[in-house]
């Protein structure tokens, strides 16, 4: 224990706080002891910091000493020591030399780690569309590909033979090469697409340290490049190609989806340049093909090392620096960044990338005995089975029915038995799956699930088991782990939808370009991305997820009807990363309650078996104003409870509060609601009445777009707006007497998730009522009747609750009035953590001071009544010590905000004459 008091952390850039200390020793027993910990620290307490500091420390450390262990033992018995026996010297001779022939045969065929080629989808089927362009060159090989400029032929399109295992193929089903010779890409020119990173070396020990978002990301960087940690380390920054691309025809797609799926087209629609035949001696002989990559950006195998070269030059580069470095030298920033994981000492990274395991796999993340540190863990639960989800719509089944009926009527009698059984099964699926969301029975063909539907549910919306679902649409005697294998080994989603766009083109009178593809929301390779995910989901065990249906007509503005698949077990999934890692940090600031997270992702720990630590915020109690505000201006109650929230009368008093907070409050003031329909319709409202115009007198309104986009250009002009006041050099109409300016924000939007309001960019944060999830949402309701019943046998799971809850806001009411704890709890934390989050962003450091008012009457009522929790019990500690949770009138909060301003702003001039002085 005397060690662990004195252990020194010279990296901090500043004479640390008692509780940075008391975190950072914390954090490096914690890496020290292994397995899970959770960590708590407030916002604004300089958490970011003392990850880096304390974390990278004991990376230093341990990495010394395993060189100094390794020195010891080489001292004791060196390689090739006189008294080291033959047969230990032709032992360890005899092991290194295949890993040397392994790398040597891997450059002569010119292999190509598939780490690089997979998708970045959230599950292990998401590299199905990485065999882009493979059907291309298969044909190739057995003569059918077409020279520049000449006409596609229909031949092209049919998907080679296929054998399974039951017609007598060794091991799973696999595609027959019909023949002719080997076709190999040149090595020397592999490396021309950016893909090779042989020569690095894989680093011994690393940490990973993620987050949600690309801006925590960035500013985690920022925090880094004030420690001498960013110019010690390899640090590497990886992103999305959304925001890493640099390529603009690309880039300008907009979407995620449909920027992914181009990149990848690029990579595997590759063009001949020159074709040689290699002589094998006695082997024979192989044709050697060079290729190039059709992204300019993945051309040059040159410009990607100076990438790298540049990259350890750099003290550690956010996202924003390596697009600039890629953008200057003209070269993929994304894969430049992916092909320096394996030397990197420090991996900084989105959630995504770490919690799913093929984005695992295709970036070649090795957890084993490494570190990882998981930021804004307060939500990991959600987060990381959300990434298993599925869902195919309405407008994609019938899009991919149609071309594989049309596919299948072209070949039918040119396909082998074992593609038109397989064929047939997909057309039975799909067909399936459409008539259960239509409702009505399809003529014609006898394989149809009619009974199936008939006996369903004929609510709009619903859920079930899969086996249920599976059972009812009559499919249930189905083999989908053969059906997958088969899509992925056959090529047949590209020999499919290639066919489609082909036949598209030519009714549409134009003509079809090479590695044309049409990237909107409904094109082809999405649709079966989508039912192979569906597909996928279906073979997970029965009580993982639930089936939703929705069949919501389609309308201006809606979405039409849907499956989707909602993952509930989150162990299994979080048990892959904790049994390899050897330790595994949750980080953020507010964590509690600890024990809804250790029962959802590592129920098999005991709570002695996890390692929990809170620290205090640095804060004085003078420089936080938390008040239960219950009345308005007018005396009335301000109830935001879903069935009153909308009332003109309510919706008016909260207008009349924020038209008496502009005058009082200076600079910044932030209002959270609860959801973006609700504070359009409060909007509308006070701009109807007249108060939006008293309100604007005092401070100019900015409210948060819909769009993430544009919220850097909002906040940017709010900036502005604060700084000129805080400056008096504001150019205004100086009889308008602006004094600042507020924000219109909502819960759960990227505003209050990971955007700081420091100093005077957030003096006031308003949270407007309780913003409980909507009860009328299926999958939520679904989750809450699951972590009900955790621990619980299925048939009592049953008859807890009603199975066929169809979307109804009472029935919804009704469920969570059931639940006895875990489900209640669960509705209630969802809520208190999305304040939680909302009203951290404020208070960014120990000089700052904030006011933080909880305008509902809820937060001020008695605690024992109602069927929920008190809210306040659910606040973080440092911010419910200092609550003011009964006021009697408005008055009283009008009287607190005076004097907690006037105090805050004579101590920040009194600060402020005291440095200069000194």
């Amino acid at each position: 224990m005397e060690e662990q008091s004195e252990r020194k952390f010279p990296a901090f850039p500043f004479k640390p706080y008692s509780i940075q200390v008391d975190f950072m020793n914390a954090l490096y027993q914690s890496l020290d002891r292994g397995g899970i910990s959770m960590l708590e620290s407030p916002t604004g307490t300089g958490k970011t910091l003392s990850i880096i500091c304390s974390a990278l420390q004991w990376l230093v450390d341990r990495k010394e000493k395993q060189i100094s262990e390794n020195a010891a033992d080489s001292s004791k018995n060196p390689l090739g020591s006189d008294d080291e026996p033959d047969w230990m010297k032709n032992f360890v001779a005899s092991k290194e030399t295949p890993i040397e022939e392994k790398k040597d045969i891997k450059n002569k065929l010119g292999h190509r780690s598939m780490r690089f080629t997979k998708n970045r989808n959230k599950k292990p089927f998401g590299e199905l569309f990485n065999h882009i362009g493979e059907g291309e060159e298969k044909d190739k090989k057995n003569g059918k590909g077409k020279s520049d400029g000449e006409e596609l032929n229909d031949e092209e399109f049919l998907v080679e033979e296929y054998e399974s295992e039951e017609e007598g193929s060794v091991g799973c089903g696999q595609s027959k090469r019909k023949g002719g010779g080997v076709y190999l890409s040149s090595s020397d020119e592999e490396k021309d697409d950016g893909f090779d990173d042989e020569d690095e070396e894989e680093a011994a020990l690393k940490i990973y340290f993620c987050s949600r978002t690309h801006s925590q990301l960035s500013q985690f960087v920022k925090e880094l490049r004030k420690t001498v940690f960013a110019s010690q380390l390899k640090v590497v920054c990886l992103g999305s190609r959304k925001s890493l691309c640099i390529n603009e025809e690309v880039l300008k797609l907009g979407n995620a989806g449909r920027i992914n799926e181009r990149c990848l087209e690029l990579q595997k629609n590759k063009k001949d340049d020159v074709s040689k035949m290699k002589d094998l001696g006695a082997g024979g002989r192989i044709r050697r093909t060079k290729v190039s990559c059709r992204c300019p950006m993945l051309q040059k195998h040159k410009l990607q090392k100076q990438f790298r070269r540049e990259i350890y030059q750099e003290d550690s580069l956010d996202i924003e620096d390596l697009v600039q470095l890629g953008r200057r030298i003209g070269t993929c920033p994304y894969y430049g960044s992916r092909s320096m994981v394996p030397p990197a000492d420090l991996v900084v990274l989105p959630y995504q990338s770490l919690l799913s395991k093929s984005s695992r796999e295709s970036l070649g993340l090795k957890l084993k005995n490494n570190i990882v540190i998981i930021d804004e863990a307060h939500n990991l639960a959600d987060s990381l089975i959300s990434m298993y989800d599925s869902k195919i719509t309405l407008s994609q089944l019938e899009r991919v029915h149609s071309q594989i009926g049309k596919y299948f009527e072209r070949f039918r009698n040119l396909l082998g038995p074992c593609n038109r059984r397989y064929i047939q099964t997909l057309m039975v699926l799909t067909r399936a799956f459409l008539q259960f969301l239509h409702l009505e029975n399809s003529k014609g063909d006898a394989n149809t699930c009619s009974e199936g539907v008939s006996g369903a549910k004929s609510a709009n919306d619903g859920s079930m088991a899969i086996n249920e679902f599976l059972f009812s649409l009559n499919i249930d005697n189905i083999n989908l782990v053969k059906l997958l294998r088969y899509i992925k080994e056959s090529n047949i989603v590209h020999k499919v939808s290639g066919y489609g766009e082909k036949m598209a083109c030519l009714y549409n009178g134009s003509t079809l370009k090479d590695g044309d593809e049409s990237y909107d929301e409904g094109s082809s390779l999405s649709a079966f991305q989508a039912l192979a995910d569906m597909l996928l989901s279906l073979t997970n065990n029965d009580g993982d997820g639930r089936i939703i249906i929705s069949r919501r007509p389609t309308g201006s503005g809606q979405e039409g009807g849907y499956l989707k698949y909602v993952m509930l077990i989150g162990e299994k999934i979080f048990s892959e990363i904790l049994d390899k890692a050897h330790a595994v940090v949750l980080a953020g600031g507010t964590l509690q309650p600890i024990e809804e997270t250790r029962e959802r992702l590592f129920p098999q720990l005991t709570p002695d078996q996890l390692h929990f630590f809170s620290c205090s915020h640095i804060v004085p109690p003078e420089s936080i104003l938390p008040v239960a505000v219950s009345r308005g201006p007018s005396g009335r109650c301000f109830d935001f409870s879903y069935s009153s929230r909308s009332s003109p009368e309510v919706v008016e008093e909260l207008g009349l509060l924020l038209s008496n907070l502009v005058t009082t409050v200076p600079e910044g003031i932030i209002v959270f609601f609860s959801s973006f329909d609700y504070e359009g319709q409060v909007y509308d409202a006070w701009k109807a009445s007249g108060i939006l115009s008293r309100i604007s007198k005092k401070k100019h309104v900015f409210r948060e777009p819909r769009r993430n986009t544009d919220i850097e250009v909002v906040l940017k002009e709010y900036k502005n707006t604060i700084d000129a006041v805080s400056n008096g050099d504001l150019k205004a109409n100086p009889t308008l007497h602006i004094n600042g300016a507020i924000l219109l924000a909502v819960v759960g939007g990227k505003i209050s998730e990971g955007i700081n309001f420091s100093d005077g960019m957030g003096r006031c944060i308003v949270m407007v009522g309780l913003p409980y999830p909507s009860p009328s949402d299926i999958e939520l309701i679904e989750r809450v009747k699951h972590i009900e019943g955790l621990g619980e046998t299925n048939s009592s799971k049953a008859s807890q609750f009603d199975e066929h809850y169809n979307s109804d806001v009472k029935a919804g009411f009704g469920i969570l009035r059931s639940c006895k704890r875990r489900g209640k709890d669960y509705y209630e934390n969802l809520c208190m953590k999305a304040v939680n989050q909302s009203i951290g962003r404020a208070i960014r450091h120990v000089d700052d001071y904030a006011a933080i008012l909880l305008v509902d009457a809820r937060y001020a009522a008695d605690s024992t009544k109602g069927s929920f929790s008190h809210p306040s019990n659910k606040l973080p500690q440092w911010i419910k010590a200092r609550l003011v949770s009964k006021t009697n009138n408005y008055g009283e909060v009008h009287r607190l905000l005076h004097q907690f301003f006037k105090f805050n702003k004579k101590r920040g001039t009194q600060q402020t004459q005291a440095s200069f002085q000194s």
